[in-house]
């Protein structure tokens, strides 16, 4: 996997090398197969739950698909934005000056 896939790539990639149809993907997660297909293409977000399910049953390490899901959240809100290079650089200061304090 690579880390610049996106989450939806990842579970796509996922579930096509192991032969399972969406509905296969839904029923196993409880989750209607067109919300599958909507996470798969990056039309919908996934709950952080629903990553950690995907994990699971792709067996796949969580903390990697946590990541890409979250960076997949960063860099969506960032699309655009003409600082946003520096937005990250300051929130990593700022991740990690909280994290010292707490």
């Amino acid at each position: 996997m690579s880390q610049i896939q996106s989450f939806g790539e990842i579970i796509k990639d996922s579930r096509e090398k192991r032969g399972m149809l969406l509905r296969h993907v839904g029923a196993e997660l409880d989750i209607d197969q067109a919300i599958v297909s909507k996470l798969e293409r990056g039309e919908r977000k996934a709950n952080k739950d629903q990553v950690t399910k995907f994990a699971e049953l792709f067996e796949l390490d969580v903390e990697m698909l946590l990541t890409a899901w979250m960076s997949d959240k960063i860099v969506y809100d960032l699309i655009g934005f003409e600082n946003a290079q520096k937005v990250l650089k300051v929130a990593e200061k700022k991740i990690k000056y909280v994290s010292n304090k707490g």
